[in-house]
């Protein structure tokens, strides 16, 4: 029998902060020598399905001939791949680098080796090479047409669209169809031609490489990415299907996963005959038995498939090649075999200290040849990005180039490379550059901290990569229901990052020189230095008005991902079940897809004039497109076209209330779809992001106004474009402040238990938190939530929802306030004087009971204005004093406690625990609906540098503020954030000289012991986010909020 079994010992998988381990490739250590002997020629059929015959000793282990074949493809990252043949039961097995060839392939003249993809990353953009991406995509393709990546017919039509890019350039309809009849990439591909075309014609200007690029993104989100599938039984006989993945393995009915073991959860593996066997780490909340058994179709195929598992193990979890066990003096038990190669991370480290030649390939179909962006200087730390090479004359192999593995064997007499094919069948051949200029990247990783308590786990084990793209905003929302591989779930993944030199004709922040921007070549989460980032600002235009013009890039990008929210996963998610009737359904989704359709292009548009502003064309010597105007008064002037759409978002959100009200299914399903990782909102919340990005662009316009002079080229047309958004803006205000106030009450009651009828005509909303109440048990902490009509207290309750319990109200006419401290002695303490009731209640701060004294004293002026008495919030109120306060010793969590569970978005109680009410809960603080109303106007997404309080490295996130909060990701095109920190409660400073941080554009965010420092890119972005956070961090007092505002809710 054999097994592998995962040891628990510090270093031993990915994360551990001890012993990062030795790479066993380290500069200057030599290969083994190449046993010497009679020669044998392999037939290795490559991914572009050419064959080439290579000739090695014949008593030469496996890895001789993976090297050779890496060596003649010149690979550096070789190995992600493998090589696979049908042994003499005609069992497709992997080439066992380890042991000799001749006792693995019988017959080698009669036997064809495949050279494949054998190891499938989490994250694409880990690979750091082009030609490594373009094998992949070779593989990809293969995979489409052997069946074995299954998907729907959308996600299929986009994939080969970027295959048919990357092989005949830019959209020619007739081209096209002529290439699809002549290419068959998929089953019944006839019936998708049109829907293929039409995908085409979105990637203009896009190089094979971003393509490549492109392709990966679409594939690695689809389930059966990277899955080769093996037949199984369960113990019950069921026919299954196991594959093993980065993750861990996985089960699979037919082509649909339904269960997975992550390696986390896995201690050991091992087989016994057709038994393969899966030993879980004890789970007391799992209800899966100790050890799954599986039965295979025999022997041969549990030991194929066992070693594949230990392997994928291997690669991805453990810093460095397992040692070989020490030979047993007497008689072994259970297998010898083990890993062999580099790991992943030993991969990934190797690719980032080398300093590579630039060398060009030759792809099989494409009309441009590609030249590898990995140079010899360590001045950019980005990782190598998809640009093509002028199409060059000749390609060819340089015998004695070293082996990318660092592991070759010998050249010459000992090895001979001869190609069966050439021409246009040649597989990639390249040339070879010349020795020397081999720089060490002086870039260092820089390891999470262990102190970021107020977000999860998963964002402290959160690798810096570059980040994938999406072939468009909107491409992938065909298929919303594509499994997500997030680096989240793996684990194991590896933080690396490259450092590579952008050849003279790439700009230097690795924008293309296409007016047609790809996503792919913006700004890509990795470390940089700080020379770099400093080279980086000066490259840039430092107007100011470009960082305004690239302000509304970034937050519409921000912007089309909160429509995707509803157009596309929640539409999918309403699509499976029947829980929402057809007139809801008509309301909704018709009036938000010409939003999500005409702001997809809106997006392009301006992100092609900031490319043109940044200098990528000699546009800028005339000064011609250092504008933004002209692209915002086009657009503006086209968005009234849609004003019907907007109008009918207020009945949206009236109407999915309604029908949530009446329909406890609808008011379940709902609520299961808050739970999902991209609603990271409440619902309700999306359906008024149209309205909202209206005020974002007013805003926006009024500072380009503010920024011009009246002789400015851009002057005229911001003006007139501020005109045009400040009269839709005007029309909609009074309905935004309607369904504000509506929206809020609706959140207010999923959080409130023992409440009939808090939505009704006439009540509005005024402010919420936390305040201690006096009674004969002390002071004990309760929730206040104050409307224009009556004033409720609750506490938070013991259920699993965390909902707050209402213990009593009081109605606000007739009610007087009065500051009562030196009474009671207790500071900040109020004295409110109801008709029928009176409470003595006390502030955390004199602030805070300042806003307190205000906002009642206003909400009783206005119920003293109205008819009269208002009919009670609920039947009966229970009196406080009925039981003792439920702020027993389970509800008095401590602060570190809570604000995992309360931040993370990986663990979801079945209630939202990161609410508004619940962080003013938590931090003793309040919040009012002027504070909302501001902090809608104040959104704000970008790039920023964060630093914890001990660690000395910079980490590069795409930052989104919107609620009161920052939300954390990889880049922008993810789908759901990493983690969450909640403002309020949170202090705002510039670091002290004290810090010693000692870096331009830096602030700080601190409460208690959290301390987080933030680097913006410039002077301007820095005013920007700490003008924004600090309408978080710190409310304004209502009299100036009026002042500054033109209206507000009341």
């Amino acid at each position: 029998m054999g097994e592998i079994e995962q040891k628990p010992t510090p270093g031993s998988r990915l994360g551990a902060p001890e012993n990062s381990g030795i790479s066993t490739l380290e500069r200057g250590q030599k290969p083994p020598p190449t046993p010497s002997g009679k020669l044998v020629s392999i037939k290795i059929q490559m991914l572009d399905d050419t064959q080439e015959a290579f000739e090695v000793p014949q008593r030469a282990p496996g890895k001789v001939l993976l090297d050779a074949v890496c060596n003649h493809l010149n690979l550096v990252e070789g190995d992600y791949f493998g090589l696979e043949f049908p042994d003499h039961k005609k069992i497709t097995v992997w080439l066992d680098l380890l042991k000799p060839i001749v006792k693995q392939i019988r017959r080698p003249k009669h036997v064809v080796v495949k050279f494949v993809v054998k190891f499938f990353p989490p994250d694409h953009a880990q690979l750091q090479e082009e030609l490594t991406r373009y094998l992949f995509a070779l593989q990809v393709k293969q995979d489409l047409a052997h069946g074995r990546l299954t998907c729907n017919d959308t996600s299929a039509a986009l994939l080969i669209s970027h295959i048919v890019q990357s092989e005949i350039g830019d959209f020619d309809e007739a081209l096209d169809r002529e290439h699809l009849a002549k290419n068959k990439y998929i089953p019944q591909q006839d019936a998708l031609e049109d829907k293929i075309v039409e995908f085409h014609h979105n990637h203009i200007g896009q190089t094979p490489a971003e393509s490549d690029f492109q392709l990966l993104e679409v594939a690695r989100r689809l389930e059966m990415y990277g899955i080769r599938l093996h037949p199984a039984k369960d113990r019950e006989g069921t026919k299954i299907n196991l594959a093993v993945a980065n993750t861990g393995i996985l089960v699979f009915q037919g082509f649909t996963k339904i269960n997975a073991f992550n390696w986390a959860k896995v201690r050991k593996l091992s087989f016994k005959r057709k038994r393969f066997l899966i030993k879980l780490r004890p789970d007391v909340n799992s209800s899966y038995q100790d050890t799954l058994e599986f039965l295979m179709v025999s022997r041969d195929f549990c030991k194929s498939f066992w070693k594949i598992c230990v392997e994928h193990h291997a690669f991805f979890r453990l810093f460095e090649e397992p040692k070989p066990k020490p030979k047993p003096v007497l008689f072994s038990r259970g297998s010898s075999f083990r890993f062999s190669g580099r790991t992943q991370k030993q991969v990934l480290d190797y690719v980032k200290e080398g300093g590579h030649k630039k060398v060009q390939f030759e792809r099989k179909h494409s009309k441009i040849h590609s030249i590898r962006s990995l140079a010899t200087q360590p001045t950019e730390p980005n990782s190598e990005v998809p640009k093509q090479s002028p199409k060059s004359a000749s390609l060819t192999f340089g015998e004695g180039t070293p082996s990318p593995s660092g592991q070759s064997c010998q050249q010459g007499k000992e090895l001979k490379v001869s190609a069966e094919e050439s021409g246009s069948h040649q597989s990639p051949a390249l040339k070879k550059s010349p020795p020397g200029n081999t720089l060490a990247d002086g870039a260092t990783l820089v390891p999470q901290e262990e102190e970021d308590e107020e977000e999860g786990i998963n964002d402290r084990v959160q690798p810096r990569k570059p980040q994938p793209p999406q072939p468009s905003t909107g491409s992938l929302t065909g298929s919303p229901h594509l499994s997500e591989l997030s680096i989240n779930s793996q684990g194991g993944a590896v933080p690396a990052t490259a450092t590579v030199t952008l050849s003279p004709n790439l700009s230097p922040d690795t924008k293309q020189a296409s007016p047609l921007i790809s996503p792919l070549l913006n700004d890509q989460a990795c470390p940089r230095t700080d020379d770099e980032e400093e080279g980086r600002r000066k490259r840039f235009p430092t107007d100011k008005a470009y960082y305004i013009a690239k302000e509304v890039s970034t937050t519409e990008r921000t912007y089309l991902k909160d429509l995707e929210v509803i157009t596309s996963w929640f539409q999918s998610t309403v699509s499976k079940e029947d829980a929402m009737p057809e007139t809801l359904k008509s309301l909704i989704f018709p009036n938000f897809e010409p939003l999500h359709k005409f702001h997809t292009n809106f997006l392009k548009e301006i992100e092609q004039r900031l490319a043109l502003w940044e200098g990528r064309s000699n546009a800028h010597i005339r000064g011609d497109y250092q504008r933004i105007g002209d692209v915002m008064l086009k657009n503006i002037q086209a968005m009234k076209h849609l004003a019907t759409h907007l109008w009918k978002h207020s009945e949206a959100l009236e109407a999915l209330e309604n029908a949530i009200k009446g329909s406890r299914r609808l008011e379940h399903f709902c609520r299961d779809f808050e739970q999902q990782k991209v609603c990271y909102l409440p619902l309700n919340t999306f359906l008024l992001r149209p309205l909202h990005r209206l005020m974002h662009y007013k805003q926006v316009l009024e500072r380009l106004c503010k920024q011009h002079p009246p002789s400015h080229a851009d002057f005229r047309d911001c003006r007139a474009a501020l005109a045009e958004i400040t009269e839709m803006v005007a029309q909609l205000h009074g309905t935004m402040i309607k369904m504000e106030n509506c929206q809020k009450l609706h959140e207010l009651k999923k959080d409130l238990i023992g409440i009939d009828n808090l939505v009704t005509p006439g009540r509005e909303f005024i402010r919420l938190g936390s305040l201690s109440k006096l009674s004969g048990k002390g002071l004990q902490q309760r929730m206040f939530f104050l409307f224009n009509d009556v004033l409720l207290y609750t506490s938070r309750g013991l259920t699993a929802s965390n909902q707050f319990k209402v213990h009593g109200q009081l109605p606000l006419y007739g009610m007087t306030i009065e500051e009562s401290e030196d009474e009671w002695g207790v500071p900040h303490c109020l004295t409110l004087r109801g008709q029928r009731q009176s409470i003595v209640v006390a502030a955390s701060s004199q602030a805070e009971m300042e806003k307190w004294v205000e906002d009642i004293q206003m909400a009783i002026d206005l119920a003293e204005k109205s008819s009269g008495p208002t009919a009670e919030v609920l039947a009966s109120s229970p009196p406080d004093n009925k039981s003792p306060d439920e702020a027993t010793a389970a509800d008095q969590e401590s602060e570190d406690d809570l604000s995992a569970s309360r931040t993370s978005l990986e663990r979801q109680t079945p209630h939202r625990g990161n609410t508004m009410v619940h962080v003013c809960w938590h931090r003793s603080t309040s919040v009012s609906m002027v504070d909302f109303s501001i902090a809608v106007e104040n959104q704000l997404s970008g790039n920023l540098l964060r630093k914890f309080k001990n660690s000395n490295g910079w980490q590069k996130l795409w930052v989104v503020f919107t609620n009161f909060c920052l939300f954390f990701y990889k880049s922008h095109q993810d789908n759901h954030p990493l983690a969450s920190l909640p403002l309020l409660g949170y202090s705002l400073t510039i670091p002290s000289e004290a810090e010693n941080i000692r870096k331009d554009y830096v602030f700080k965010l601190h409460f208690k012991s959290h301390v987080y420092y933030f680097r913006a890119e410039s002077e301007y972005t820095f005013e920007r986010w700490m003008e924004v956070i600090r309408s978080a961090t710190s409310s304004a007092s209502r009299a100036h909020v009026l002042s500054h505002k033109e209206s507000h809710v009341y």
